[in-house]
């Protein structure tokens, strides 16, 4: 790994919206084993929304996406090589944390059998508030090397953390010679916090990052009428009482002017991350679906604020933004930041 290297341009291959695995799992649905994967993945594909993430953390998303891609339902339409495969290494099930060479190749290779897959588009180290720096370095080292194994890709970081993520990709790049090719945040560009957007992009861009996922548009799940999701595990979500209360506040808000706050939560994510696109850099917003319902929503919704292709076989894939769409929102953004007050840019966890 010299000092020439070239990272390869992931951002072109990622479509503006990414199926988040973590719908499919005990996390956020009770009983994910009936959720219609194979339909939802279908008809994802179909509207350019090729490219999914996941990690072992999310069980059992893994295997019941391998189980789902295998089918025909699937091949017959698409081949390996059409879509995305994105996962972790670091956070096991049961708070196992794991970040050493050979826990970082075993979850690999666990990952490419769950997932019916001979290599991985995408690996991140998960939470890797949970590492070390020198843990950290080293479990992307052993990613490299599967990468020139053919097992994997792309290397990535994951965390909450905007500020570990900025100084572990700038550890990277002096250990290794290259930067990392992708990093995932969570929950911090939406209509309740712009930290990434004003914190993160550009140290990340410094560092020599070329692609930020932007995964939880609507603050793990917070930004929507009727409260966060809870799954098997029961409620998980960071979000104090009161921050609770005035999500549930612009929702009625959004209600009251005929409007979801999930829909006008999404249009603004997908609003920031469009705004954020520069040549050799994009944002990519990943969300999570658990049903067919959602994700026709959540493409209805896209394809309101995205500007894509007339014809039958409209996509995701690559589309620009709505710019009247996006000015008519303003107001919606204004009134939902009003309702929150205090609470916009709160952090659900102390700094790193």
């Amino acid at each position: 790994m010299g000092s020439q290297y070239t990272p390869p341009l992931l951002s072109q291959k990622l479509p503006s919206l990414i199926l988040g695995g973590a719908g499919f799992s005990y996390i956020t649905h009770p009983d994910p084993k009936l959720i219609p994967v194979a339909k939802i993945i279908k008809q994802a594909f179909n509207h350019g929304m090729r490219a999914i993430d996941t990690s072992p953390f999310y069980e059992p998303s893994e295997e019941l996406l391998g189980q789902a891609l295998s089918q025909a339902e699937i091949t017959d339409s698409y081949s390996r090589s059409d879509y995305v495969l994105m996962t972790k290494v670091g956070r096991l099930p049961g708070d196992i944390i794991d970040y050493s060479p050979t826990g970082v190749r075993k979850s690999v290779t666990t990952s490419l059998q769950r997932l019916r897959t001979t290599y991985l588009d995408v690996v991140f180290c998960h939470d890797i508030e949970f590492a070390t720096d020198e843990e950290t370095l080293e479990a992307v080292g052993e990613l490299l090397d599967l990468i020139e194994e053919g097992k994997v890709r792309y290397v990535g970081l994951s965390s909450y953390h905007i500020n570990l993520l900025s100084k572990r990709a700038v550890l990277v790049r002096e250990r290794f010679g290259r930067p990392v090719d992708v990093i995932q945040n969570y929950a911090q560009m939406n209509l309740q916090s712009s930290n990434l957007e004003v914190e993160g992009l550009r140290a990340f861009k410094s560092a020599g990052v070329s692609c930020v996922c932007n995964s939880s548009p609507l603050a793990i799940g917070l930004l929507r009428s009727g409260g966060v999701p809870q799954g098997k595990q029961g409620d998980f979500h960071p979000a104090p009482t009161g921050l609770r209360k005035a999500a549930q506040g612009a929702a009625d808000a959004m209600a009251a002017r005929g409007e979801s706050l999930a829909a006008v939560g999404l249009r603004y994510a997908l609003w920031r991350a469009e705004a954020a696109k520069q040549e050799g850099f994009r944002v990519n917003t990943i969300v999570g679906i658990s049903t067919m319902a959602e994700l026709i929503e959540n493409i209805e919704t896209a394809m309101k604020i995205l500007k894509v292709e007339d014809g039958p076989n409209r996509s995701l894939s690559n589309p620009t933004l709505n710019t009247v769409q996006a000015s008519k929102d303003l107001p919606l953004y204004e009134k939902v930041q009003e309702v929150l007050g205090e609470w916009v840019n709160y952090s659900f966890f102390p700094p790193k």
